[in-house]
């Protein structure tokens, strides 16, 4: 009787372990009680990453506001919504591609509609997919517009490099390279482009405001894997952070908050106006100081958040110093 007590009691609590998987994880997602409410869905779209999308045509769109004091606010206003879901877009498809995966199944942040069980991984692929579709179709209305046709290619690659993030049977972000297309499409595509379809020209006041988005959009994505890297390690997702460790992460997102405050200081010299955005650094302090004294792993979404926050001041202070 007691060795069959002690063998039911071990399965009861195998049962309630999550399994520990490699580098193939098993791609059961774990169920949770509850039906799926609205603030569910919200929740998936990650509304704290929005201002990473934001960031880079308001400064995109203040160094055209710089070259000319005509506003194109439509087109302006086109970008915005392109960018904007986008990043929708590609927060739903990676909660189906993690989900499916099984790199979401012991998460230490908010639960994932597809890894929760609750909403069919299908359903919000699709959800993903439209969101994506609707970018393309402002895409193409703004190309129209410009008649830039060129850039209906530039639109097809950040469509590809969205889903290619955890997407596809060799997804980038689970080798170490999301930190080099977040800053290439969130910071140098999204501004540049916002500037060029709007004047027709590339100021270095732009190439100077792509870089600091990027380096914003790739301080997010580090604290975010930060706060993941054990379950990361557990399942097989060589993120960077994963490759270089807790330390250097900390080192390299600090410099990636800060660095732009250097371009900053430089634009401030021909702007004086930019000085203001220094003020960005009272959200951005904050977000250093938890990712190098947080205890646990959930504090790291205060400073994503916080992170968030600085990009979306900074560049407000710049789009002043530009358009002023």
């Amino acid at each position: 009787m007691a060795a069959s007590s002690q063998r039911k009691k071990k399965s009861t609590t195998s049962s309630r372990t999550p399994a520990r998987t490699s580098g193939n994880p098993a791609k059961k997602p774990i169920v949770e009680a509850g039906p799926i409410t609205a603030r569910d869905w919200i929740g998936a779209a990650r509304l704290r990453t929005l201002p990473l999308a934001i960031a880079p045509v308001v400064i995109g769109t203040g160094a055209a506001r710089s070259t000319g004091p005509e506003f194109h606010w439509v087109i302006a206003l086109a970008c915005l919504a392109v960018a904007v879901l986008l990043q929708i877009g590609v927060n739903f498809t990676n909660d189906y591609s993690d989900g499916i995966r099984g790199t979401d199944a012991v998460r230490v942040g908010p639960a994932r509609l597809t890894a929760s069980g609750r909403v069919k991984p299908r359903t919000v692929l699709i959800i993903g997919l439209v969101f994506f579709a609707l970018a393309a179709a402002v895409g193409v209305a703004i190309v129209i517009r410009t008649e830039q046709w060129w850039m209906l290619a530039v639109g097809v690659a950040c469509i590809v490099a969205a889903w290619f993030y955890t997407g596809g049977k060799r997804p980038y972000g689970y080798f170490g390279l999301g930190e080099v297309f977040v800053f290439v499409f969130f910071g140098l595509v999204a501004t540049l482009g916002t500037t060029w379809v709007q004047v027709f020209e590339l100021p270095q006041q732009a190439w100077l405001g792509a870089i600091a988005a990027g380096l914003f959009a790739c301080a997010v994505l580090l604290a975010n894997n930060l706060r993941d890297i054990d379950q990361d390690r557990v399942v097989g997702k060589r993120t960077l952070t994963v490759l270089i460790g807790r330390r250097p992460t900390q080192v390299l997102f600090t410099l990636f908050v800060l660095a732009p405050f250097g371009i900053l200081i430089f634009l401030a010299l021909l702007y004086p106006i930019a000085w203001i955005g220094l003020l960005a650094l009272l959200s951005g302090l904050p977000a250093i100081l938890i990712v190098w004294t947080y205890r646990q792993p959930k504090e790291l979404v205060i400073a994503l958040a916080l992170t968030s926050l600085t990009a979306l001041l900074y560049a407000g202070a710049l789009f002043w110093a530009f358009a002023g």
